[in-house]
């Protein structure tokens, strides 16, 4: 089963062109995708919706959306109707195995005066693989304060840790009259952290390291997938500032809870993809 996660910068690429079918071709193969930077009637592309986009572009898959920045964007009445018209913007997973349930979370903010900060998120969703339940995330934390990324963490931890006490979307759903869903330990947070390796904010993430014993998955972290498979090396980057090759760093990952580790296959970043500023990261489970 092929994971992978794409920060797809609203659908322009390094070169500055906007082509959202080179992203979709750029996670062909996949069985779950989490995309990063997913908009609807953002001025930055046109007011393209990409969340119908993406459904268009890849029909064989499950689609979910979840934004978290959602403000007007020119609605109105005409001829006496209300027009609805929403800037959002936020994260999507597609997966080729129905999804059974989603949350959008919404990630700890503080507000900024004159740089942005958008509202923050982590789309969850219940997916029925054929080898049972699990949890995917699909996740974008704050590009400016590493302070900020660390409350996110600590409050998406949080979610996923506890997901048993909290029940996830819904329990007891036969209230209402529909099966309850199931509950699995198992799963895969993926996304653009926007932190370094080794950093505080990582550390937050999957915990200090043994001088000796190194990292043990543990029920309380989770575990950095590629950096377990030994599959991260120096020179490594996710992400290159447009127009300056220079700058370059490593700010995506895909970390599985201590339930799935053994399950870990391979892994690897797609260093050729120019679909985005940020390449796609893929994890194979078996």
């Amino acid at each position: 089963m092929k994971f992978v996660s794409f920060n797809i910068q609203y659908g322009v690429g390094l070169d500055g062109v906007y082509d959202p079918k080179r992203i979709a071709n750029a996670v062909k193969g996949a069985d779950i995708v989490a995309f990063q930077e997913v908009s609807r009637n953002l001025p930055k592309n046109s007011q393209a919706d990409l969340p119908a986009v993406f459904s268009d572009l890849m029909p064989d898959y499950f689609p979910a959306f979840g934004p978290g920045t959602d403000t007007d964007a020119g609605s109105e009445i005409i001829n006496g109707t209300a027009r609805i018209r929403r800037m959002q913007f936020g994260n999507m997973i597609l997966s080729r195995y129905p999804i059974l349930a989603i949350r959008n979370l919404l990630l700890p903010r503080t507000r900024t005066y004159d740089k942005l900060n958008i509202q923050r998120s982590a789309l969850e969703a219940l997916i029925a693989t054929p080898s049972g339940p699990i949890r995917v995330y699909s996740v974008h934390l704050d590009h400016r304060h590493p302070g900020e990324r660390i409350s996110q963490i600590a409050f998406l931890k949080d979610r996923a840790t506890l997901y048993g006490v909290e029940g996830g979307a819904v329990t007891g759903g036969g209230e209402l009259g529909f099966a309850d869903i199931p509950h699995t330990d198992d799963y895969v947070i993926m996304g653009d952290f926007n932190m370094l390796p080794e950093s505080p904010e990582y550390i937050a993430m999957v915990g200090a390291s043994d001088v000796y014993y190194g990292r043990t998955p543990r029920a309380t972290d989770p575990t950095d997938s590629l950096s377990c498979l030994g599959s991260r090396v120096a020179g490594d980057f996710t992400w290159e500032e447009p127009g300056k090759p220079e700058i370059r760093q490593y700010l995506d990952y895909c970390f599985v809870s201590g339930s799935m580790v053994g399950r870990l296959g391979n892994g690897w970043v797609d260093q050729d993809c120019i679909a985005s500023d940020h390449k796609p990261i893929w994890v194979e489970v078996e």
